[in-house]
């Protein structure tokens, strides 16, 4: 008996809508970017698509040279702020988080970033804040945290190869309910389509699980390969095969949005993980899964190439202005402290901590400055009189103190 995975999550359901028609051969024109394979006979037979080996033939046009133009310029201003940063954890926790939000949001989790900050400091809900939303959301939002951090470390000691890319599946699904096989590819054919549809009703049927690892093999190998290719132009390229290929049997679309931001570093690109895709992917669902589909039953690399370098420049520049206005912001808060000739070397500290942690408690300030609980206290204190954090509600372990200006920067957040 054959087992199979029905993928039919929110994003999915966009191309159903649109795409007339489910999975077969007449969808793919002379160009496609792979090719229908029958898979198994008489009534149980259904198609799947096999995509070439990478890199396939480009045309570069006027349009596609000026886009990979303003996408390299785009990039590499990030990547020149990146570089003067003095501290860069200032930028990279939050920016993190703000990708595993919204990177998870495109599978139809709720938690924004106020849900995430608070699940890091051990409250599922923080009354006045955003609404509360289900532990598991939250969960498979730090778990995308987690998988970044150990991606951006693990990078060091492992080329971005296939067993990179389990590990960081593996973490992605730690802990979460109901998630099959993490860190495994799938041993089973899956698909993608509405809920309870059968594999001859689905809008697309990645390759069965011995095609899948022949183009496994040949995806890690493009990866590594010499290639006169531009880099963003390879990226693309990478994240499309990835997806087409769908290896896992959940999570595909996450995993191949950590690879996008771990390439970027790993490849010199930038410095430090501050451009993410997530954003752009989310807010243009329609013309992303358009894009997508369009490269496997039309070879229209162009349109996805357009689109992909796009977001690279729209989530360059938004990188860059929440850069700044959040270094802009540390400076102003220096020069609000330094006001008071008794402020301390640790409220300069404390201050930049707010950058990673917008959200706090007294205990969590004294453990963090290894001080009494009453010079928490005062230090907290100095920061709600100069404005920059304002008390909230009360949780469990205290009253909640918090830094609006930097929510709002992340997540356009009203908080008062």
């Amino acid at each position: 008996m054959r087992i199979a995975y029905c993928v039919s999550f929110s994003i999915t359901q966009y191309a159903i809508r649109n795409t007339p028609e489910t999975m077969n051969p007449q969808l793919f024109q002379d160009g496609a970017a792979g090719r229908p394979y029958r898979v198994g006979r008489g009534e149980t037979a259904y198609w799947a698509f096999i995509p070439n080996p990478l890199p396939p033939a480009l045309d570069f046009d006027i349009r596609l040279i000026q886009t990979l133009s303003d996408a390299d310029r785009a990039l590499g201003e990030l990547a020149g702020l990146a570089g003067m940063l003095p501290n860069p954890d200032l930028l990279v926790h939050p920016f993190i988080r703000r990708e595993a939000v919204l990177s998870s949001r495109i599978e139809g989790t709720r938690a924004d970033i106020t849900n995430l900050y608070a699940y890091e400091a051990g409250q599922l809900h923080l009354p006045g804040f955003a609404p509360p939303v289900p532990e598991e959301d939250v969960r498979e939002v730090l778990n995308y945290v987690h998988a970044m951090e150990y991606g951006l470390e693990r990078r060091e000691t492992l080329p971005v190869s296939l067993r990179f890319v389990r590990e960081l599946h593996e973490r992605l699904f730690a802990g979460i309910r109901g998630q099959a096989t993490p860190g495994e590819f799938r041993r089973t054919q899956n698909w993608i389509g509405r809920p309870g549809c059968t594999l001859n009703e689905a809008t697309y049927v990645p390759p069965p699980v011995p095609q899948m690892q022949e183009a496994l093999a040949a995806w890690e190998s493009y990866i590594h390969a010499d290639d006169d290719l531009p880099p963003l132009v390879r990226l693309a390229l990478i994240h499309y095969q990835f997806e087409a290929i769908h290896p896992f049997l959940d999570g595909n679309g996450r995993v191949g949005r950590l690879l996008n931001s771990i390439l970027l570093v790993d490849w010199g690109l930038l410095p430090y993980p501050l451009l993410y895709l997530s954003a752009y992917f989310e807010s243009n669902r329609p013309a992303y899964y358009d894009a997508l589909f369009h490269v496997s039953t039309r070879g229209d690399w162009a349109n996805w190439l357009n689109f992909y370098l796009q977001g690279v420049i729209t989530q360059g520049e938004d990188g860059i202005s929440r850069a700044r206005q959040l270094l802009d912001l540390q400076l102003h808060w220096r020069a609000t402290l330094s006001q008071d000739a008794r402020t301390s070397i640790l409220m300069g500290r404390l201050a930049d901590y707010l950058f990673e942690w917008p959200i706090l408690t007294i205990p969590r300030v004294q453990q963090f400055l290894d001080v009494s609980y009453p010079t928490a206290k005062s230090y907290v204190e100095k920061l709600a009189r100069a404005g920059i954090v304002k008390a909230g509600a009360r949780s469990a372990q205290g009253k909640i103190f918090y830094a609006p200006a930097i929510l709002r920067i992340m997540a356009g957040l009203k908080t008062g």
